[in-house]
């Protein structure tokens, strides 16, 4: 009874010594990948340093393809420009544009007829004469306001 006694402390260390390896080396594998990406995301953030020469040529290359874009936008809105004229010159132009809202409307058959006669005796209205309030201010939105 002793002996198996001994026996299965024995084989219980044996085993708790191997349990604890497997944590430590689990924690230390766990570390390694941590520094590993931490590594790898400085990686990401460090490039080229950068030096005189290198910021130089940067630049050359930059300006000339800034250069390049101009050239082709300026082309663009030069054909652009060529080919699209202003309302003013439209008109100076095409006199036909004077009337065609007119013909437009007279095609479609939206035709709109004023009695003239409503507007020939304005003194019959009875328009109030209210004179112009010489303190009103239209900025001041108090002087509004009557007394």
């Amino acid at each position: 009874m002793v002996m198996i006694f001994t026996l299965v402390t024995a084989v219980q260390e044996k085993l708790n010594e191997i349990v604890d390896q497997i944590k430590t080396r689990r924690e230390e594998e766990k570390k390694q990948k941590e520094k590993e990406a931490e590594e790898a995301e400085k990686q990401l953030f460090h490039g080229t340093p950068v030096t005189i020469e290198n910021f130089l040529s940067w630049k050359a290359k930059f300006d000339a393809e800034l250069l390049e874009i101009k050239k082709k936008r300026m082309k663009e809105e030069e054909q652009a420009g060529k080919n699209k004229l202003s309302g003013k010159q439209l008109f100076e132009t095409d006199h036909n544009l004077d009337t065609s809202d007119i013909q437009f409307l007279e095609d479609a058959g939206n035709n709109v007829e004023v009695d003239e006669s409503l507007f020939q005796e304005m003194d019959d209205l009875e328009l109030e004469d209210d004179d112009d309030d010489p303190d009103y201010n239209p900025a001041d939105p108090e002087s509004d306001l009557t007394d």
